[in-house]
């Protein structure tokens, strides 16, 4: 630019320096509103730059304020993956205390049977699947009552019982020569009685692979009665709660057990005449869904019921007999029943308290066995009152229990 303004400077003006002279003229202002565009192009584009790192910058202050007022995980639950879940609804599974062990090798319940020698060198995972179904026969005994006890085994099959021997005399080795006896569980406490030892030794857990669990006094005459018959038609009438009937020479307390003839089984008892409290309207123990509790039956499902029931301190379990029609896994006006045409006859013979005990020798200072036997009723009639007192305490401790029989729980 310079030379060739000097250059016209020397030559003098000539016709064609007229467009020359109109472009640098216009030059300038060309450049200054081609700058003044790039700048405000540049503007622009530092505006929207600083626009969008601003709202960047919110973006990422919500985020940390978001994480910073969530609540806490127990108020929002989070979605897991898919194995976590299905792994933690296994768990709830879970029985107690097995947590710690891979879930297969878990065993949570067990039974009565026994390794016999001859077997010893078996396969313990021989195929087992083509043995019957097994119940368990568990009697409180002394050895006063062998012969009666011996008869009454005799006639449980052992294909398909379990037998089990609560001695409460503490004599077991008097039983060794019976066939049976090898093949029956011994326990042996002095002194206690049959709710005794079922609270202790027949837990649910334990006694889960069994049907049925007969849990009889020793006192019964069996010579009418076939237990695999008696079973049949406890599973055909769906009885979860059951008994055989009395045969009417035995010690009847309630007449709803006694011997109904020409039929299988009965569920209630109607007043005929003389004074009774069972009429038409009955629909509660002792007149319908009620066994006594000197031959009772239980199905597994049943059972478990009944156990959580027994009070660990009350010993004869009176005041039970009414409220066992809540363990019957249903209507107890159905599920509950006496088996008429397997019936047995109950010798009513006294064990505790001077009755079928082991002999003992007799000093002055002893109690006579009259004594012995007014103490047991008195601490039974104790223990009943006792025993209603905590089940109407639960009652109304308890908010979310419903009680199936609101009017008829407790009367005749």
């Amino acid at each position: 630019m310079f030379f060739l303004t000097a250059h016209r400077a020397t030559r003098g003006p000539t016709f064609n320096d007229a467009p020359d002279r109109r472009f640098f003229r216009i030059w300038p202002m060309a450049a200054l509103i081609f700058s003044v565009l790039v700048f405000l192009a540049g503007a622009v584009v530092a505006i929207q730059y600083k626009e969008n790192f601003s709202i960047w910058q919110l973006q990422q202050k919500g985020t940390v304020a978001t994480e910073k007022i969530r609540p806490p995980t127990s108020e929002v639950p989070v979605q897991p993956t898919e194995e976590p879940n299905v792994c933690e609804k296994k768990n709830q599974c879970r029985p107690s205390g097995s947590e710690p062990l891979p879930r297969g090798i878990v065993q949570d319940k067990s039974n009565f049977e026994m390794v016999q020698m001859e077997s010893l060198g078996a396969d313990p995972e021989r195929n087992d699947d083509a043995r019957p179904p097994k119940s368990l026969l568990a009697i409180p005994v002394g050895i006063k009552q062998k012969a009666v006890v011996d008869k009454l085994v005799a006639k449980f099959p052992a294909a398909n019982f379990v037998v089990m021997l609560f001695h409460y005399d503490g004599v077991v080795d008097g039983w060794r020569d019976l066939k049976w006896s090898d093949d029956a569980i011994h326990v042996a406490v002095r002194d206690q009685t049959k709710w005794w030892f079922a609270k202790r030794f027949l837990h649910p857990d334990v006694v889960a692979e069994y049907e049925y669990i007969f849990l009889w006094d020793e006192d019964m005459e069996v010579d009418s009665f076939d237990p695999l018959e008696y079973l049949r038609i406890a599973r055909r009438e769906g009885l979860d709660i059951s008994q055989p009937a009395l045969d009417r020479r035995s010690q009847i307390h309630h007449r709803l057990t006694a011997r109904a003839r020409n039929v299988d089984v009965h569920r209630r008892f109607y007043k005929t005449s003389g004074h009774g409290r069972c009429y038409g309207n009955s629909t509660g123990p002792p007149c319908t869904g009620w066994v006594e509790m000197m031959v009772p039956v239980f199905s597994r499902a049943a059972w478990r019921c009944a156990w959580h029931m027994i009070q660990n301190d009350l010993i004869y379990a009176w005041g039970m007999d009414f409220k066992l029609g809540y363990c019957a896994q249903g209507d107890r006006r159905h599920n509950v029943g006496v088996v008429d045409s397997q019936y047995v006859l109950h010798r009513g013979i006294p064990t505790l308290g001077g009755g079928g005990g082991a002999a003992a020798p007799v000093s002055a200072s002893a109690p006579t066995p009259a004594a012995d036997r007014s103490a047991v009723r008195q601490r039974s009639s104790t223990e009943l009152q006792v025993f209603n007192r905590r089940w109407n305490e639960a009652v109304e401790e308890d908010g979310c229990w419903t009680d199936p029989y609101p009017t008829t729980a407790t009367n005749g």
